[in-house]
């Protein structure tokens, strides 16, 4: 009877064990993640009173990518995009948030919204499933940003996603 109470407080020490050392891990997979997009991320650099906010939430079973594109003090939107580079360097479209026609004017507020399941099909990135945009995403190398036109065809406003 002794035995097979040692085994029982033996195994039961290792599943806390377990569990105290698998928690940390656990609450280290990020979920969530943003950029802050101003003028001065562009490169080159704009001199922009625009800015913005890319809120990104991986699901649990991390099979989609929900986001929300905040804008304001920005003119004539007409895309928003995720690329792939590091900072400081402009890279190609991997995944559309917002394609559109110019808003024709100013716009403040909620420009996008939904969730990504994979990125543009033949993107030049290279990426074939979200889990390419997520790695991308957590190593620095993706960014996000909005074109307006005229004038910022190439991006007005950017942020690294983190």
């Amino acid at each position: 009877m002794e035995r097979k109470a040692s085994r029982i407080v033996i195994l039961g020490t290792l599943l806390v064990l377990a569990l105290v050392v698998a928690a940390p891990a656990a609450a280290g997979s990020q979920r969530n993640f943003r950029a802050h997009l101003a003028g001065r991320n562009e490169v080159p650099a704009v001199d922009t009173n625009a800015q913005g906010q890319a809120i990104f939430q991986l699901s649990q079973d991390g099979t989609n990518l929900s986001y929300k594109l905040i804008v304001a003090n920005i003119d004539n939107v007409f895309a928003s995009h995720i690329h792939c580079a590091p900072a400081g360097v402009n890279g190609p479209v991997g995944v559309t948030l917002f394609s559109g026609p110019p808003n024709g004017g100013r716009f403040d507020g909620v420009l996008a919204e939904g969730t990504i399941t994979t990125p543009n099909p033949g993107n030049a990135c290279g990426w074939v499933t979200l889990q390419d945009v997520l790695a991308a995403i957590t190593s620095s190398g993706a960014y996000a940003n909005v074109h307006t036109n005229p004038g910022f065809l190439g991006g007005e406003i950017r942020g690294q996603i983190h």
